[in-house]
């Protein structure tokens, strides 16, 4: 991942992060279980990933991204986890139960520390044979902001195989704009300074000097430039040569992603 800005606040980030992923790694059990009993196809894996957010103030953030431009999220139908307004969350996968999951003891030790939110924790079997091409996986989790109409974490991850495995993570971390916020007015506090507009402090009507000035109306009013509602606070772009049975972890100073591949043999 590439970042302008402070590289020593990315740094003193990654290097939590990296604590983080080292004592997790020596202290996760293994649950490796086949797949209910069935035969089990050659390249046959249980893929698991788990995508976690920081607490932390936005304004602790060093990195620069508020002008970033932003290519649109890809879409395929295919669905790791989103939630929508009302909760509703959704999933095409077959997911594994979260007891069979290597990451499994990970997850409830990053729940019990109070310093990260686990938004996703996600396994399933499936078979990647070699020129293995898969579909973005859609993301939408984390708060929902009302001004973008979207939640605070979106993006895609996608799953490739070339002669080895390929995790492609494209997350986006998105706060309110500043602007926004100042742009919204109560209903109330509008109404009241529109029934007082045009009035002198006994109550007369009297002109207002923008009465004699044509205001826009109609197209011209349309055309008006609005404020983002949104502005970029860190991203994840990034692309990751998986080994088989280890932790692999990718971050921002802000969210970070746990990928665990684990070969399932006909033995097992």
């Amino acid at each position: 991942m590439q970042i302008d800005g402070n590289r020593g606040g990315r740094w003193t980030a990654r290097t939590v992060w990296t604590a983080l992923l080292l004592t997790l790694s020596l202290t996760t059990q293994a649950q490796d279980s086949g797949a209910n009993g069935q035969p089990i196809p050659d390249n046959y894996y249980r893929a698991e990933l788990v995508i976690l957010e920081r607490i932390i103030e936005p304004e602790a953030i060093n990195e620069q991204m508020a002008n970033r431009k932003v290519e649109p999220t890809l879409e395929s139908g295919e669905i790791l986890k989103t939630v929508d307004r009302g909760g509703v969350t959704e999933t095409t996968l077959d997911l594994a139960p979260r007891s069979e999951l290597h990451l499994n003891g990970a997850v409830q030790r990053l729940e019990r520390s109070g310093r990260y939110r686990v938004l996703v924790a996600a396994g399933w079997y499936e078979a990647f044979p070699p020129g293995y091409e898969g579909a973005p996986l859609r993301v939408a989790v984390g708060d929902w902001l009302s001004s973008g109409d979207t939640r605070e974490i979106e993006g895609n991850i996608t799953i490739d195989r070339k002669r080895y495995l390929h995790v492609d993570v494209h997350l986006n971390h998105w706060q309110q704009a500043e602007s926004a916020m100042a742009a919204a007015v109560p209903a109330e506090q509008g109404q009241s300074e529109a029934a007082t507009a045009g009035q002198d402090s006994a109550g007369n009507p009297v002109a207002e000097a923008n009465e004699l000035t044509p205001q826009p109306t109609g197209l011209e009013a349309q055309q008006a430039p609005a404020a983002a509602p949104l502005e970029l606070l860190t991203w994840i772009r990034e692309n990751r040569r998986m080994r088989s049975e280890e932790i692999h972890f990718l971050d921002s100073p802000t969210i970070g992603v746990l990928v665990f591949f684990k070969k399932i043999e006909a033995s097992e």
